[in-house]
């Protein structure tokens, strides 16, 4: 690593613009934080490196966490909204029952970038594309805004509450958060550069494998799933994969991962693997994106000769971005932990319920490690509010937890219920005068029922009370 540095003269930034809540970072959770801050009439920002909205729900993947273990819907509220207006553009599934992910809501990547744009802007927020988060403004142990950097150079935003949507903890790591790095030795879960086909018979891939399950065995999902759904998430063929690396092919992970997509003929692949990659770190990134590419080859080779259904395939696009499954977490005032995840916690200020398994793609290797805790779990109101820094909340993958705790509230269905939480505690902490660790939980709770999201009793109970 290059020790120089120079010296930069110090200079006056600009400020851009004053608001009252700051939304960073546009994925799954900011988008639903920024709606919900702004539901009272706030003045609402949400700044996005990108030149669209809508993070990892734009990259081919399905929506995974709408239902719970036992079948249950336990994500509602704003994140519902957002569905049901892609349903109606035909651009989202049902939530469909699931017997590795709970469930799959698939959603067609173009059309997110397009709905929830709209949604933000008729919620009277106010969207600034093109804008990097570079620094803080800091009073003391105050938060009060961020310096962003963007063709118009270095300026600042300077806002009441700030929400960290980046899902790398950027705000909070600037502003001196303590944060810490994936598992015990530092290793994270690998990212994966997401890529598309065309051309495939979705139809002679699901009935093979429901015909002839021992040619084509499926991790955890029986045959049967396959008979009765035309669209479908599948996991497993590991002894194609294995004939395939026998006869020369370079393949990086141990299981075949296929999404088909909403539009007939379209199967999104979830097969790259890039061991070591720092999601903070922008040599690193690069050395993903080259990695993810140059591996996307071989992929399809081996879909083409060894899995039915892919013979006339052909290569339609590649996401806009690697997809980054786990970078910085925040310590913040509880920190969840598998313990938390296996016995299906119950917390005093639950502010969401999640029932995603505990899913680590390890950081070595190709394998990965599930398992399910047999129902729901709750997150913590505490696991938003970071330790030392005021005037801040977290939302997304980056929210106090463990490295293993992380594996499952990760995905984007829990990450939006959050991200509706962490809006509502804004508006609240605004209203009331009070900073975000302060806000009356109980009526969070109660806001968030009244609003259509779903807690658990007896949360819900003492919600009410």
């Amino acid at each position: 690593m290059n020790n120089q540095v120079i010296s930069e003269p110090a200079r006056s930034i600009p400020v851009r613009k004053t608001v009252d809540v700051l939304v960073v970072g546009g994925g799954p959770s900011g988008i639903i934080a920024a709606q919900a801050a702004a539901e009272d009439g706030a003045k609402v920002l949400l700044i996005e490196s990108r030149s669209f909205v809508g993070g990892n729900m734009t990259i081919g993947l399905p929506i995974l966490g709408f239902l719970g273990q036992k079948g249950n819907q336990i994500i509602k509220g704003l994140p519902q909204k957002l569905i049901d207006r892609l349903k109606a553009r035909n651009a989202a599934s049902e939530h469909r029952p699931c017997p590795l992910h709970m469930s799959l809501t698939l959603v067609e990547p173009e059309s997110v970038k397009t709905v929830a744009l709209e949604m933000l802007v008729e919620s009277g927020v106010e969207v600034q594309f093109y804008t990097f988060c570079a620094g803080v403004v800091m009073e003391g142990d105050e938060l009060k805004g961020v310096i962003v950097e963007s063709k118009a150079g270095r300026e600042a935003i300077l806002a009441k509450v700030i929400i960290d949507c980046s899902g790398d903890a950027d705000v909070a790591f600037k502003s001196g958060v303590p944060c810490d790095y994936g598992n015990e030795q530092q290793g994270v879960q690998p990212p994966t550069l997401m890529f598309c086909l065309g051309g495939v018979d979705t139809e002679k891939l699901r009935l093979s494998i429901a015909e002839e399950p021992r040619t084509y065995l499926t991790d955890f999902i029986p045959a049967e799933y396959f008979g009765q759904n035309n669209q479908f998430v599948l996991v497993g063929m590991r002894n194609l994969i294995k004939k395939a690396q026998d006869a020369g092919l370079t393949l990086t992970t141990e299981r075949t991962i296929l999404i088909t997509g909403l539009r007939k003929g379209e199967v999104w692949v979830n097969m790259t693997r890039v061991s070591g990659v720092n999601g903070t770190d922008p040599d690193s990134l690069t050395y993903g994106e080259i990695e993810g590419r140059r591996q996307i080859y071989d992929i399809q080779q081996y879909l083409v000769e060894y899995v039915p259904g892919f013979e006339n395939a052909y290569f339609l696009k590649t996401a806009p971005f690697l997809g980054i499954r786990e970078t910085r977490r925040i310590q913040g005032q509880y920190t969840m932990t598998r313990e938390d995840i296996m016995s299906c916690a119950h917390f005093d200020d639950a502010i969401a319920v999640a029932s995603y398994p505990l899913d680590i793609h390890h950081p070595q290797g190709g394998g990965c490690t599930l398992e399910w805790c047999g129902d729901c779990y709750d997150v913590p109101y505490g696991s938003l509010i970071p330790k030392k820094v005021k005037n801040l909340i977290v939302a997304g993958r980056c929210i106090s937890t463990t490295h293993e705790a992380m594996s499952a509230i990760r995905v984007m269905a829990p990450c939006m219920a959050m991200g509706e939480a962490a809006g509502r505690a804004a508006k609240m902490a605004l209203a009331d005068g009070v900073q975000p660790a302060d806000v009356d939980v109980r009526k969070l709770q109660r806001e968030l029922i009244a609003k259509g999201a779903y807690l658990r009793t007896p949360v819900t109970e003492k919600a009410n009370n």
